[in-house]
């Protein structure tokens, strides 16, 4: 597809005729040449290995497309657009030093962070940084105790191709904050303002062409597009095949695991320096490219784990919805099943999880289970603790796992539950959208004293915003509690085969809702 850029410049079309009339003709087609220059995009990729049975992604086969465009287009970027560090099965056990390695055997050129990035803390980024060949780029993430951007990332870079230069800058999400684990000392600006001011920087270095490498919601990519001057933006963090465009800059986002290649051409003239058309298209990742052999490495140096985790775990006559879009906006037949496993474990009255920690991102077939299929459902080793808290808490938490808005249309925070039946109303005002709610068949009695089954980045951490279970008394602190991974791999294990289903125990009255319009 193409997107025309050049109704706007026709002060610059008039320019060139009147050159023209002075210049010899070989000296005009000279300066006005097109120079091709192509961004490669990928995002949210968390695993270097091919996902869906094999059947999609692999970086191997992002770096053999790489190199068969490359000889196409020699002015050719690979882009992540945030999320590799975190969460994935061997990033419990390497913190994502797998991912670097890849990288770097891919030979990716620059990266921005995405909220994962910081789920193992500040210092562990810190090291990954250090040993990636690559550049991360960022402008609105920084370290309080230097006033610069985070681990010494320049916020931009500006790159020369045949006599054009474009500048990439990079944008991380605000939310990063109270989703993850960056720590006290790490602040995240606005992305919109940030984007204003760099834009600026950019263009006062002489460059025109402006690219914006994003980890942003949708929303906020289009709130960048319209207050900065930014020539097309490659976000992430959707999980989903999105194309969009808001005040004539073009916003593209891939899906997870490099399932897409995205390729984006952008032909920019040399005589001006702006993007005079844009070109895409989405190339799939199957498993009919072959595999770069430069990964045969990769594979030697975690096969022992790769191995391990094929093991047996169990086995499932029915599909398990573990899509990112189905646990952060509806009840599920995995988040019932392991809500259900969380409150058996404990003892506890009711369980409640977040629907943002459940991360496979895919329909698990029916079928024998590995231990990879556990822990990619649960990666983030969290632990389940259990705590007493009052029905007037539990509702406001249940409130707050239902809120949601156009900035957030998937929220981690969305509450898979157990013992607990609901009805909720996203229309009505917030603090009034649970209609109905129910503790094991009976109303709940905000007076009443429940306990809850929950992991503790949720009620301990205040993860995805839960801040008001902070307060609750602790009956099995972390100190004593078991990994969330561990009770579903027990739950999977104590039957000979599983089959959940959903049993109705959340409702949404206002699935057919139309979008409100900017303008409200």
């Amino acid at each position: 597809m193409r997107v025309d850029k050049q109704a706007p410049r026709r002060m610059a079309v008039t320019l060139i005729f009147l050159l023209a009339a002075i210049f010899p003709l070989s000296a005009q087609q000279k300066s006005d040449c097109i120079v091709r220059v192509t961004l490669l995009q990928v995002n949210d990729v968390y695993q270097f290995a091919p996902v869906d049975q094999g059947a999609h992604g692999g970086i191997a086969r992002v770096l053999t497309l790489k190199k068969e465009i490359q000889k196409q287009s020699p002015h050719t970027l690979l882009l992540l657009s945030g999320d590799t560090i975190s969460p994935s099965v061997e990033s419990i056990t390497y913190q994502g030093a797998q991912m670097i390695d890849a990288w770097n055997a891919a030979e990716l050129d620059y990266a921005t962070f995405g909220n994962h990035e910081f789920d193992f803390g500040p210092d562990v980024l810190r090291q990954r940084m250090k040993e990636s060949n690559f550049k991360w780029i960022v402008a609105n993430v920084i370290d309080r105790k230097t006033g610069k951007p985070f681990g010494d990332a320049p916020p931009f870079v500006i790159r020369e191709f045949d006599g054009v230069k474009i500048g990439i800058f990079g944008l991380t999400l605000e939310e990063t904050k109270v989703t993850s684990r960056p720590g006290p000392d790490v602040e995240f600006l606005n992305p919109c303002e940030t984007a204003r001011k760099t834009v600026a920087e950019i263009h006062a270095r002489g460059v025109k062409t402006v690219i914006a490498l994003t980890h942003l919601s949708m929303s906020e990519d289009k709130q960048v597009a319209r207050c900065a001057d930014v020539d097309v933006i490659i976000g992430g963090h959707e999980h989903t095949l999105l194309e969009s465009a808001a005040g004539g800059t073009p916003i593209f986002k891939m899906t997870a695991d490099g399932r897409e290649l995205g390729q984006i051409d952008l032909n920019i003239s040399r005589s001006t320096g702006s993007v005079e058309s844009i070109d895409w298209k989405v190339i799939p990742v199957t498993r009919q490219i072959k595999e770069d052999q430069r990964f045969a490495a990769i594979y030697r140096k975690y096969g022992a784990l790769l191995k391990e985790l094929s093991q047996f775990a169990g086995r499932t006559a029915v599909e398990l919805d573990a899509r990112s879009a189905a646990g952060r906006t509806q009840e599920t037949n995995i988040g019932d099943f392991i809500a259900d496993a969380f409150r058996t474990a404990t003892g506890a009255d009711v369980g409640l999880m977040n629907g943002g920690s459940i991360r496979a991102d895919e329909i698990i077939r029916s079928g024998p289970l590995t231990k990879r299929d556990v822990l990619s459902i649960l990666p983030f080793k969290n632990k389940v603790v259990k705590l007493a808290l009052t029905g007037a808490t539990l509702r406001q938490a249940l409130e707050h796992g239902v809120a949601r808005s156009a900035e957030d249309a998937e929220p981690g925070r969305f509450p898979q539950v157990s013992g607990i039946r609901f009805t909720f109303d996203a229309t009505r005002p917030p603090g009034s959208r649970i209609v109905d709610l129910t503790i094991n068949g009976r109303p709940l009695d905000e007076k009443k004293t429940y306990t809850l089954a929950t992991t503790d980045y949720v009620a301990i951490d205040g993860g995805d915003g839960y801040s008001m279970l902070k307060s609750a008394r602790l009956l099995i602190p972390r100190e004593q509690a078991q990994f969330d991974s561990e009770i579903l791999r027990a739950a999977i294990a104590s039957k000979k085969i599983i089959a959940p289903k959903t049993d109705g125990r959340i409702k949404r009255l206002d699935k057919d809702q139309k979008q409100k319009s900017d303008c409200n």
